[in-house]
């Protein structure tokens, strides 16, 4: 009997984006309910499971309330939570991902093990077998979070290739950075993790122009899986009446900003930037979707920005990979940079099969 259908088959696998508030500026409580809803998004039939923002151990939207002579305390209750890589925190995260044989990604708020003080903004992305894969920090801090966060470098701006697809992660704002996201795609992203805030306050209710976060959310997420014809699957964090009495401290007027400053949106965009999955907004939740990256194929017909649909003779970007570190010991930076040309020559290797037994349903 002749296959109807001779050919590669592409990986089809189930997404869990989780919108969930930490408990708040608590390390070892965060990560036991982390732990909680990748047991759920499990049992939800995950092979991807993806948190939002700065989810352990807490969003630092105190940076957009209060002026920097009044965040001591909180500042110091952040670096006192965030997570050192490695650590014995860090191990338990690794082994969620590997007891529940998902692929995980998580945002955190990474401190130095150098220097008591600097933390970074920081997304995770571990394996079914719980090794990580990425350890992505973001690029430059948005406006206020310049008081709490150190800016990222380019040694991590990449894709990974995995069995259910070619995997980059931005964080928040740099979904607004073209070239950042170019990058990604320039290197076959196939599935991109968008991660936001609980809560992003940027102008009191009383003034007029203030910023929806959920809408501009939206947008990004379309524009990116639009125009690199890619699924965006984007995780939020929420803002639970725990979070609103700490950071408000009794004040009416800073809970009232709390309490009504728009909410973010967690979702799943297709390839043609269409929403593919609910959306949820203002509550806990788990949403799933199901990917189907064949369906990628179809869409390069109209537009293949990293192929026949650009002029690269004309436009070059030019990105320097190179780790950002207090010290270079010598001969490292060959080391850094002949380890970069492996991680690319692995990522253009494609990742197709005509074994139906290496499809994740």
């Amino acid at each position: 009997m002749i296959n109807e259908n001779p050919g590669d088959i592409y990986p089809k696998f189930r997404v869990a984006a989780v919108q969930a508030a930490p408990v708040f500026l608590n390390r070892e409580a965060t990560i036991s309910k982390l732990e909680e809803l990748v047991v759920k998004s499990k049992e939800m039939g995950a092979d991807l499971v993806v948190f939002g923002e700065s989810f352990i151990p807490a969003f630092p939207v105190w940076n957009n309330i209060y002026p920097p002579m009044d965040q001591h305390e909180f500042y110091k209750r952040l670096f006192d939570n965030a997570l050192t890589i490695p650590s014995d925190n860090f191990n338990r995260i690794s082994n969620i991902a590997k007891e529940n044989e998902v692929f995980l990604s998580v945002g955190v708020t990474e401190k130095s093990i150098t220097s008591m003080g600097t933390m970074w903004n920081t997304n995770l992305l571990f394996d079914k077998s719980g090794k990580l894969l990425n350890k992505h920090r973001k690029l430059v801090p948005t406006w206020a979070e310049k008081l709490t966060w150190a800016q990222g470098d380019g040694s991590s701006l990449r894709v990974v290739s995995t069995e259910i697809g070619r995997i980059g992660v931005l964080i928040c704002g740099e979904n607004t950075n073209p070239l950042a996201r170019f990058t990604l795609l320039a290197q076959g992203e196939q599935v991109h993790i968008a991660t936001y805030p609980p809560a992003w306050p940027f102008k009191r209710q009383a003034t007029a122009g203030g910023y929806n976060l959920a809408e501009a959310i939206r947008i990004r997420a379309a524009a990116h899986s639009f125009e690199g014809k890619v699924f965006t699957i984007v995780s939020s964090c929420f803002l639970d009446e725990e979070a609103i009495e700490q950071i408000s401290k009794g004040n009416s007027e800073i809970r009232s900003i709390l309490e009504n400053c728009p909410k973010p949106v967690t979702m799943v965009c297709g390839p043609t930037g269409e929403v593919i999955s609910e959306q949820l907004i203002g509550k806990e939740g788990i949403v799933v979707a199901d990917i189907d990256l064949s369906l990628i194929i179809e869409q390069k017909e109209i537009h293949d920005i990293l192929g026949y649909y650009n002029r690269f003779d004309i436009f070059r970007l030019e990105v320097d990979f190179t780790p950002n570190l207090p010290l270079w010991p010598k001969g490292i930076k060959e080391k850094v940079e002949e380890n970069w040309k492996e991680i690319m020559k692995q990522n253009t290797q494609e990742k197709t099969t005509s074994n139906r037994d290496r499809i994740i349903s």
